[in-house]
Formats: C-alpha cells, structure tokens, sequence
C-alpha cells in the first residue's frame, strides 16, 4: 500500500485523472490524501465529489477555502461568485448527498507522523491542539445547526490566536488559519493580503511555517493553498499546491519515500 498526497484540485477532473494514471492507483490497495479546495474553478466540480465518495474508502481528504466557499452557496448563507464554476453541481440530483460528504471533512489529518491541511497552522499550536480544533469545528459542520454555524465563520478578525477567545472568534481563527494562512505578521497576526512567492514576501511578514518558535517544527506538515508558493519539499514541509487550476501542473508526493509525481494541467479542466 501507498499514500499519495495530492495538492488543490478545485474541479481539475481531468488532471486528476492523469494523475491517478501516472501514480498507478490501484483502489483498495493505494490511499490518496487530499489536501482540500477539491471544488470550484475547474468546470469539473461535480466529478471530483462523485470520484471521491465512489472512492471514499481510499481517500482521506480535508476542507480548503473552496470547499467551505461552496457549503456556504449550498446552504445560501452567501451567494454565488462571478468566478465561481459550482451551478452543475449545485443543481445535480445527488448534490445533498456530496455535500453531506464534503461537510463530514475535518479541517486537519494526523497519521504516520505526518499532518495534512489546506492551508497551515498557527506557531502557538501543537499537533494535538490542532487536531483537538478541527474536531471543535466538525462537530459544529455535523451538527444540526451547521448553516447557523457557516454563517458566524466569515470575518477576518480576530487575526491573533489566543485561548480565551470566545466560541466563534475561536472558530473563525482556527478555520481561517487553516484553510486561507500563508504569511503572518511579526506579532503573530494573520496577513490576509500577501498571496505572492517566498522572495517578494516584504519583510515584515514570515510564512507561517518559518515563524519563529513554532511548536509544529519537528513534524512533517503537508499542505496546499499557496501556488505562487509553488512545490517546497524539504524535512518539515511539503508544500504541494502547483496552480494546475491556472494552467500549471496537479502534484503529489508518495509518503513512504518523497517520490514527486507531476501532471500538466488538462486543457479539458478549464
């Protein structure tokens, strides 16, 4: 058996399908973990959350910024963006059932020494605190008051993590660190703006995984979300988001060994 990582997919069916074919997946022997924002851009939405629960039991996959942008349509708690690619979706007859699913992800996945989220983590927790947040905010998805929920989640603020936040400021950080985190402040705020590459970062600003003190450094944390970030391996980060939705490539790492394995985005996709 083995365990493939897969960076953001948002809809690229295609490409994942290439991807699948290039790694040799075999169902029932191979397990694919997901690193979120499985919906939206990409035209083929529909397919990858069909894909998914056919094959639920060979995939482990967790919420993205995408993912939650879609629930929140799904639910009517906002309304649809220009950009948006989810009315088949949306309009499909098995649509509550996929949704259902898609709502049932956690936000985090620890296994094998090695924790999978969208997007990162804040320096102050551990991976049992992480995990312990994730399991907070599931039981809110699952509940029965889950729209209610979608609905206290949006907001930028508070930025700064800190325990004695209130129930939904707690929640709202804790989702916000871990499916939109890229780069924080010296202070240990969340920057919502900066979405560029490592280089052009000013100088201001750390990329959460380079924050000094940060108590998650002696794992292996494999994440997506920030393309202009591009593939990063190195022995506590695998950063595997390489933009096949702009035109660029699916990626996945096989945990056993690091082995990469690349597509080209399929023309079909967009």
């Amino acid at each position: 058996m083995a365990i493939y990582a897969i960076g953001d997919i948002q809809g690229c069916y295609y490409s994942f399908l290439d991807l699948l074919k290039k790694i040799k997946f075999k169902r029932g022997r191979d397990q694919l973990w997901l690193v979120g924002d499985l919906v939206n851009r990409g035209n083929g939405s529909l397919e990858i959350l069909r894909w998914c629960y056919k094959n639920k039991s060979s995939v482990t996959a967790v919420l993205g910024n995408h993912d939650l942008h879609a629930l929140a349509i799904k639910y009517k708690v906002i309304e649809p963006d220009d950009e948006d690619t989810l009315s088949r979706l949306l309009k499909a007859k098995d649509s509550d059932l996929l949704f259902k699913w898609l709502r049932s992800l956690p936000l985090v996945h620890y296994e094998k020494k090695h924790l999978m989220v969208h997007a990162g983590v804040m320096p102050q927790w551990t991976i049992k605190d992480a995990l312990k947040f994730s399991k907070e905010v599931s039981t809110q998805l699952r509940s029965k008051k889950y729209i209610e929920f979608l609905s206290s989640i949006y907001g930028n603020k508070p930025d700064k993590w800190s325990s004695t936040l209130n129930k939904n400021d707690k929640a709202r950080i804790i989702i916000n660190a871990t499916t939109r985190l890229r780069a924080l402040s010296s202070d240990g705020a969340i920057d919502f703006t900066y979405k560029g590459e490592l280089k052009n970062m000013p100088k201001k600003l750390k990329a959460w995984f380079d924050f000094p003190k940060r108590k998650t450094k002696d794992n292996v944390i494999i994440f997506g979300h920030w393309s202009a970030l591009g593939l990063v391996t190195r022995g506590d980060i695998f950063s595997i988001d390489t933009g096949c939705v702009w035109g660029r490539a699916l990626t996945a790492v096989r945990l056993d060994d690091k082995s990469v394995f690349s597509v080209k985005a399929n023309s079909k996709d967009t």
